[in-house]
């Protein structure tokens, strides 16, 4: 599999292509911004004029969108598309198509079972590392689909992540994602409040992070992304949280886990709080800036209530 079309070239879709092109494969791009598909054509993949136009001949698809209304759009031609055409009506046989926008497993299940009618294999899946892992090629991806499906999509993503699962069929990909993702909101809104109550009794966050790491309450928040204003290098919370996974982004996902927790009978009290923790964050006007700004939520408390 040698030619790729790269469809959504975004903050996670731009350097995730750019590492196939990196890894010497053909890749022809498509984006809705010209300045996105000139960044790629920079570096040496080929411009489309059209998301189909990019398919048709490929070995390989790649989309990355917002939302799945979009992904439904693209692959069923449900939003028009190229004359009313969508990807599965311009694809060539035994072209292989992945997926790696986070939406709901029914819209990943629905573009499966037509793909599945026209004889193609469709992976949903869904990735996760960040902004940082897309450009360092580390990134997670979490498969959903058939086992073929998964074997034959394994050479293309490995260029561009470091670990690869098979959650299931389709849409499980999507499930997997999003219950990561839940619980990712949920040590971040933790350790922010944890923090800040050191903080508030006079302890020094560096130290305090230090404890926790190797304590029981050690995770990857801490590890990795800690929420705390200088207390890690090269993280959001050191740059005024830009860059990152937004908080608008965030939201979106939990709204997914919500949805799907109504779907299963589910119980997910913190998934529910920490949306509305988040969703009240974004309203404030965060929306663009990193999820770890939650953070900023329990420091605005104390500066009230010291205020008051």
């Amino acid at each position: 599999m040698t030619s790729v079309a790269f469809i959504g070239l975004g903050h996670m879709g731009a350097p995730m292509a750019a590492n196939l092109v990196k890894a010497g494969l053909t890749v022809r791009v498509f984006d809705l911004v010209p300045e996105a598909i000139k960044s790629l054509t920079d570096l040496g993949a080929l411009a489309a004029s059209s998301a189909c136009g990019a398919a048709a001949g490929a070995d390989v698809v790649i989309t990355m969108l917002p939302a799945g209304k979009h992904v439904r759009g693209l692959y069923l031609g449900e939003e028009g598309g190229d004359e009313g055409k969508g990807l599965l009506d311009v694809v060539a046989k035994g072209t292989l198509l992945i997926d790696c926008s986070t939406i709901d497993a029914q819209s990943a299940r629905l573009v499966a079972k037509f793909a599945a009618d026209k004889q193609l294999e469709f992976v949903d899946a869904p990735v996760s590392g960040g902004t940082a892992g897309a450009a360092a090629g580390t990134l997670t991806f979490i498969c959903g689909g058939s086992y073929n499906g998964f074997e034959q999509a394994k050479g293309v993503l490995s260029k561009m992540g470091a670990n690869i699962f098979h959650a299931g069929g389709a849409g499980a990909g999507q499930v997997a994602k999003i219950c990561n993702n839940m619980l990712l909101s949920v040590l971040m809104v933790g350790t922010s409040e944890s923090l800040q109550m050191g903080i508030d009794h006079g302890l020094d966050p560096k130290v305090l992070s230090e404890i926790m790491k190797v304590s029981s309450g050690g995770n990857w928040t801490l590890d990795k992304y800690n929420p705390c204003p200088d207390v890690m290098e090269s993280v959001p919370s050191s740059n005024d949280y830009q860059g990152g996974f937004m908080v608008d982004l965030m939201v979106k996902d939990l709204g997914l886990s919500q949805e799907a927790a109504l779907l299963s009978n589910s119980s997910t009290p913190m998934g529910a709080l920490a949306r509305s923790l988040y969703v009240n964050h974004a309203r404030q006007g965060n929306g663009e800036r990193d999820f770890s700004s939650i953070f900023e939520q329990f420091t605005n408390l104390k500066q009230i209530k010291n205020k008051g």
